[in-house]
């Protein structure tokens, strides 16, 4: 809803500007706004939030689908609704309290070149990186897997900056070198000794490390991301260990720090190497790969999906939605106006041109598919007037009615699927009015006048 925040407070403030040349002062108008802002969300909690259990057809898809209609990758959207939604349902989270959260921060996308976005595909209960093995020499197919999570370097063992060995006999060099070579061997030893078979480490590993790892048969992944590296502990039930000193100051490495997942194997897809960890033990984690022809189209399809993934996240935690399509600003803007008739003090004005300012959203998505606003707008406002004042039950279905912009008409947006979350619909009208009073507040501006440039 960041597009519609905007829109609002931007047109909140010109309305407050119009009344501030009224001489009506700041302080009214905001506490107007203020008054408007809470009636309004009261009004769509009381009369337009509709229970997601009271409705039949697929309420999350339908969701996605409304988020994504707007969106670059809108017309894809029967295969992209799929993904998001499995992939919400795939990460929910019961808390100790009973309530279920769906940590959005748990599906993970990634993007690769090529092929279009209809190739999208959805890898269920496991976590991608786009990353290959460090040497083609260890295998791609590990299962079932033990994963050691490391963040230090494993290479030949050095002495830290500023620390110099003074060496008289030349046959102690040979050995001082040997020496160097038998801690880093029995480092990785410890390692392997634990039950490891696939290490990820944040650092490198240099060929002389990789040697006993590739002996070892163990997959193992250099420079991997820290984003990535808590992500895979979180999913795996993997320690991250920056050292392998323990309190006797001696190195060990207790297999309790292994994460483990079913299957952990390397593939090949479009141009780039990705790592897949599925069948993670500790928590569910999902992953997104997503297609297309170019940066351009992949960065737009991450967002839209991003957007799509947090409606839908929101939908499931608080349950209940809206109807979309203009029909909420358009049943809360006839609302506040007979509202803002029961006050006889200068509010009246603020609360009457809050309820305006509203109209803009289903004005602008009338512009937008290039249709008659004022004519669509019209029918609209007399459906919800009918439905807000008439006693007839048939007109009581009329408060669900928004703009069709297909076809260039009103229709009910609940039996058309049009819904979006209401968390959302009432966390912009109050972003939006809050932005307005916080610009409101401004009294004066200073410019600083640029430097002259001295001649």
């Amino acid at each position: 809803g960041t597009t519609s925040v905007v829109i609002v407070a931007a047109e909140l403030i010109k309305r407050a500007n119009e009344l501030v040349k009224n001489n009506i002062h700041p302080t009214t108008i905001i506490s107007g706004y203020r008054l408007a802002m809470r009636e309004a969300i009261k009004y769509i909690q009381a009369n337009l939030s509709v229970p997601v259990d009271a409705l039949e057809q697929d309420v999350l898809l339908s969701i996605a689908k409304t988020t994504l209609s707007s969106k670059f990758v809108g017309a894809e959207s029967e295969l992209f609704t799929k993904i998001i939604v499995d992939a919400m349902k795939s990460v929910k989270i019961v808390n100790p309290d009973g309530k279920a959260k769906y940590p959005v921060s748990q599906v993970n996308i990634i993007k690769s070149h090529g092929q279009s976005s209809s190739e999208s595909v959805l890898v269920a209960g496991g976590y991608a990186i786009q990353m290959a093995r460090a040497s083609q020499e260890m295998p791609t197919h590990v299962t079932p897997a033990k994963i050691a999570l490391l963040d230090f370097d494993l290479k030949k063992h050095r002495m830290s900056m500023g620390v110099n060995i003074v060496i008289d006999d030349p046959q102690e060099l040979e050995r001082v070198r040997q020496k160097e070579m038998d801690l880093t061997k029995e480092k990785i030893k410890k390692i392997i000794d634990a039950g490891t078979n696939v290490l990820f480490t944040t650092k490198g590993i240099d060929d002389f490390a990789m040697k006993y790892l590739v002996d070892a048969g163990i997959l193992a992944a250099r420079r991997v991301d820290k984003k990535d590296i808590k992500r895979i502990a979180k999913c795996t039930g993997a320690q991250l260990l920056l050292t392998m000193a323990n309190m006797d100051g001696e190195e060990s490495f207790d297999p309790k720090y292994l994460g483990s997942a079913e299957v952990v194997t390397e593939e090949r897809v479009g141009d780039n190497d990705f790592i897949f960890i599925k069948g993670c033990k500790a928590t569910k984690a999902t992953t997104i790969l997503l297609r297309g022809a170019n940066e351009f189209m992949l960065e737009e399809a991450e967002r839209s999906v991003h957007d799509a993934l947090c409606a839908v996240s929101r939908t499931l935690e608080s349950n209940s939605v809206v109807p979309g399509g203009g029909c909420v600003e358009t049943a809360v803007s006839l609302h506040l106006e007979d509202y803002a008739r029961t006050f006889d003090s200068y509010e009246q004005w603020a609360i009457a041109e809050f309820a305006e300012a509203l109209l803009v959203i289903p004005k602008t998505l009338a512009q937008n598919a290039a249709l008659d606003a004022i004519d669509l707008l019209a029918a609209l406002r007399v459906r919800h007037h009918a439905a807000q004042t008439g006693q007839d039950e048939k007109k009581k279905d009329y408060r669900w009615y928004g703009l069709d912009l297909t076809n260039g008409v009103v229709r009910n947006s609940v039996t058309a699927g049009v819904l979006e979350p209401m968390v959302s619909k009432l966390k912009s009208l109050k972003f939006a009015t809050e932005a307005a009073i916080t610009i409101l507040r401004i009294d004066d501006l200073i410019r600083i006048a640029p430097e002259q440039d001295q001649q």
